[in-house]
């Protein structure tokens, strides 16, 4: 536990450390010679430049680790009935190296972007106030931000546990208190800390309705987590619900594990809503930006907890491949489970933090060009923008599935292929036949063991995650652009609206789904039945939910954030030299630039087929065709 939990922390400070020290090195430039609102102005560059990397990261990465995971599960598991990390699975490497890729790297650069926007935001409302202590606000996101990574280090010290590894049978309540208890200290420890920086900023009433701010920020944060916590964990009702439906195929889990995802949007968003209103009735807009900074203000441990995940299953993962014994795989398997709820709460915090982000985007967005303009959502100005708005994250979503089912496509064939062909010179042995010799549990020597080529599998993978992860880029930068230049910043506000409300749902929606579908599948390895008829239906809900919770859902964080972000880094653009915002349809030829952009690449990407409804593997199968119609063997 403590080995793949300071690996995770490498990536969780690391966060902070880069986020905190470019924020500070910037707002310390530019303000020489500028006022606050000019140098916070400038800094949303900052955060549109980590919101893009986010996007990339964590989109491609998801496609990456998600067509390697389905194609080892639907053909490795389902078809060939082999445990999930058997060497002779050609897919296995890259789905390994996928948690990587996407859950790490990915999962950092997306609490990343809502580390930097948060505080970017706070400074920025912070900087328009025209309360008393002005500077004080602007700064304040800095130091609790600067606390935070203080108590974090200190948190980071109290994770241990005396729990010896049991495989399945092991408490997962007493794991997850080993964690968390180092993230309780850190967030006690934060806020007395806070209360004291408050006292030396403030000292007034209005300074402690900001920490009651932060506290519920904080407070939320946990919050959302042990909801999630409860769907996805196969210690309660929702996922045991899945697993009892599996029993009548994989078509019941898939309608079960979709009622669990919906039904699990209420609590988190009640949640924020409650959240929201008290800061908003505390401190106005500035209350609602600082509980973003309170909730990711430890973010340093928090982060540490959820890159803990993939250590653990690529630790389980090197164990099955190298033949290791049972009792380093029980070690494993008690890790990789608490890794599956962390991983889970951890994409509960960050949809969290992205809306309370995404909410305190919006609000400078509108401090910065709202100046002789109406904001009624009724509308049709405003009205449509919504609407446009709500139907972004679906389009966004639908072309990341569509990426990981083609992709996934390709690597199942590419399996199937290796099953059949890939021999062993000297035996003749086919992988196949191998597996099959493994499966009964003989002892296959080494010089006639069969080695798959797992490179091509990696190859496929990172093909297709940079191919296809052109198109929701392109969308989400240029959506924006496109409705604040020709319809002006009233429908824009509305898009960003409809976008935040839309995209947060979904996001809740599909990661919890994902989760306990994959949890769902965990459950019926402890119980013992995963090669089953109804551990196998599992296993299909699971491929299922595996584009939902790690590429689909989590990417819709990065969406509303990063939409937010460029509409604020274009603000200034979108009103007149005395600061009053554009009317609608003024200047709107401007929007033909990013409309022309958004034209030339779509079309580029359907002559090149990335943007298709044709099948990937339309080829290989009239080979088959061939093959057999000329007798040979398909």
């Amino acid at each position: 536990l403590q080995v793949a939990f300071t690996a995770g922390s490498v990536m969780g400070f690391t966060v902070v450390g880069l986020g905190l020290l470019g924020l500070g090195s910037m707002f310390w430039l530019l303000s020489i010679g500028r006022t606050a609102a000019q140098a916070t102005q400038i800094m949303a560059g900052l955060g549109f430049g980590a919101s893009s990397i986010a996007l990339f990261a964590r989109v491609a990465g998801g496609i990456y680790t998600k067509a390697a995971d389905v194609g080892a599960d639907l053909v490795g598991k389902v078809e060939a009935g082999i445990d999930e990390d058997d060497p002779h699975n050609p897919a296995v490497i890259a789905d390994n190296v996928g948690d990587n890729v996407g859950d790490v790297a990915g999962m950092g650069a997306d609490l990343f972007e809502s580390y930097v926007g948060s505080i970017i935001a706070a400074a920025t409302i912070g900087s328009k106030s025209t309360e008393s202590g002005g500077a004080a606000m602007v700064l304040l996101p800095f130091w609790l931000s600067a606390l935070g990574v203080v108590c974090s280090m200190i948190g980071f010290f109290a994770v241990s546990t005396k729990q010896e590894g049991k495989g399945w049978d092991i408490k997962l309540g007493s794991l997850m208190w080993a964690l968390e208890k180092g993230m309780y200290l850190a967030a006690y420890l934060f806020l007395g800390l806070s209360a004291l920086l408050i006292w030396i900023l403030f000292d007034s009433a209005f300074g402690w309705k900001i920490y009651c701010c932060i506290v519920l920020g904080l407070v939320a944060g946990a919050a959302i987590g042990k909801v999630t916590e409860y769907f996805t964990s196969f210690d309660f009702g929702p996922v045991s619900s899945i697993k009892d439906r599996a029993y009548t195929g994989p078509a019941t889990v898939v309608i079960q594990g979709l009622g669990v995802g919906m039904i699990s949007t209420v609590a988190p968003t009640v949640i924020l809503i409650c959240t929201i209103l008290a800061c908003n009735a505390l401190a106005s807009s500035y209350g609602v930006s600082i509980a973003a900074v309170g909730m990711l203000a430890t973010l340093g441990i928090t982060l540490a907890t959820d890159a803990y995940g993939p250590v653990a299953d690529n630790a389980g993962g090197l164990a099955e491949m190298a033949g290791l014994g049972p009792e380093v795989r029980a070690k494993t398997d008690s890790l990789d489970a608490l890794g599956n709820t962390t991983a889970a709460t951890g994409k509960g915090f960050a949809i969290g933090s992205a809306v309370l982000t995404s909410l305190s985007l919006l609000v400078a967005f509108k401090a910065q060009v709202g100046a002789g303009l109406d904001f009624d959502v009724s509308d049709c100005v405003l009205l449509s923008g919504l609407l446009f708005g709500a139907m972004l994250p679906f389009l966004f979503s639908a072309l990341t599935m569509i990426s990981v089912g083609k992709a996934a496509a390709e690597i199942i064939e590419e399996v199937r292929r290796q099953f059949r062909e890939v021999k062993n010179e000297r035996t003749g042995r086919t992988l196949r036949e191998a597996i099959q010799l493994a499966s009964e549990g003989q002892t296959i020597p080494e010089d006639e063991d069969v080695v798959p080529d797992s490179d091509r599998c990696v190859q496929i993978s990172t093909r297709s995650s940079v191919k296809e992860m052109i198109a929701p880029g392109v969308y989400a930068i240029f959506a924006p652009l496109l409705i604040g230049f020709t319809l002006g910043p009233r429908c824009l506000m509305g898009v960003l609206a409809g976008a935040i409300v839309s995209g947060a749902m979904l996001a809740i929606m599909m990661s919890n789904a994902g989760g306990a579908w994959d949890n769902s599948k965990k459950l019926c390895e402890k119980l013992k039945i995963k090669k089953t008829e109804q551990g196998k239906a599992c296993v299909v809900g699971d491929t299922v939910g595996d584009p939902f919770k790690d590429t689909s859902g989590p990417a819709l964080n990065i969406l509303i954030k990063l939409m937010s972000m460029v509409s604020l880094t274009i603000a200034p653009l979108l009103k007149d030299d005395r600061g009053f915002g554009n009317e609608d349809w003024e200047n709107w030829y401007f929007g033909l630039i990013p409309l022309g952009f958004g034209t030339a690449v779509t079309t580029v990407l359907m002559a090149k087929q990335v943007l298709t409804w044709k099948d990937p593997l339309a080829k290989t199968r009239e080979q088959d065709a061939a093959k057999v119609a000329g007798g040979e063997p398909s």
